[in-house]
């Protein structure tokens, strides 16, 4: 089983940045592909990041091109979103998902975080 735990999360201003820190607590994070879903109230969980095994191929949603950055450490079983240019609209929950490709899609995804809170004020 792969356990994920998501940090990171908090309140900032429009223009900030943030970076989060997934952390699998088993011991088969690195054949995994890896991906950071939101869902913001109301609304249908989206794909922001998606990260292939070895880290060699990312995708990014089209809201987050530019301004986010996924990547991933195997030695330490971590994968990280940095999130820059920080914008109201991004104010969702946060999920890191591992699966076995790295679809767009949530039914690629096996194993999920329990989230974290990112609150953007304007």
């Amino acid at each position: 089983q792969v356990q994920l735990v998501e940090s990171g999360g908090g309140l900032a201003q429009a223009g900030d940045s943030l970076r989060l820190s997934c952390v699998s607590s088993g011991r088969t994070f690195c054949p995994y592909a890896l991906a950071w879903f939101r869902q913001a109230p109301g609304k249908e969980r989206e794909f922001v990041a998606g990260i292939n095994y070895n880290g060699r191929s990312t995708y990014y949603g089209d809201s987050v091109k530019g301004r986010f950055t996924i990547s991933r450490d195997n030695a330490k079983m971590t994968v990280h979103l940095q999130m820059n240019s920080l914008k109201p609209e991004d104010t969702a929950v946060y999920q890191c998902a591992a699966g076995v490709t790295m679809g767009d899609y949530e039914s690629a995804y096996t194993y999920w975080g329990q989230g974290t809170q990112v609150t953007v004020s304007s």
